[in-house]
């Protein structure tokens, strides 16, 4: 009985990560057309103020997923291995292709009295960005670690 809440709490935490994450998927394609700096750094403090919910529910997914793979004595199978390996790599590409680009905006962007970058260095630093792609990978990783 306790496994099955393991895994519930598992899945549940998974889906919070995901339904936490919605806000910067929606900014990432919402970015790509914008043209009002008020309103990148309005959609950029969205963003980032999801982030404390997406961490917790993905370190809980984590853990709960490692306790569950203890209980199940999961860890002598390679789909566990392979969904760790998918989900080190998602987060590494995450971050090199979309926190790198969104990170240095956001600071771009800060509230303070003189802005780092001009907005014309702002918008090239956001044309870089590929929110088709980085769907790709976090929905098409999940989708094979879901397999």
């Amino acid at each position: 009985m306790l496994y099955r809440i393991i895994v519930f709490l598992h899945v549940i935490s998974t889906f919070g990560f995901l339904l936490s994450h919605g806000a910067s998927v929606s900014m990432a394609f919402a970015l790509k057309r914008e043209r009002d700096v008020k309103k990148i750094r309005a959609l950029l403090d969205l963003s980032g103020a999801s982030y404390p919910l997406m961490s917790l529910t993905l370190l809980a997914s984590i853990i709960f997923g490692i306790i569950a793979g203890f209980q199940g004595h999961w860890w002598k199978f390679g789909w566990i291995w392979a969904s760790i390996a998918l989900l080190v790599l998602i987060t590494a590409l995450m971050y090199f292709w979309g926190s790198r680009i969104y990170g240095a905006a956001r600071k771009a962007v800060e509230h303070s009295s003189e802005p780092s970058w001009s907005d014309e260095e702002l918008f090239a630093a956001l044309k870089k960005s590929n929110p088709i792609l980085l769907t790709l990978i976090g929905y098409g990783g999940y989708a094979i670690i879901a397999w």
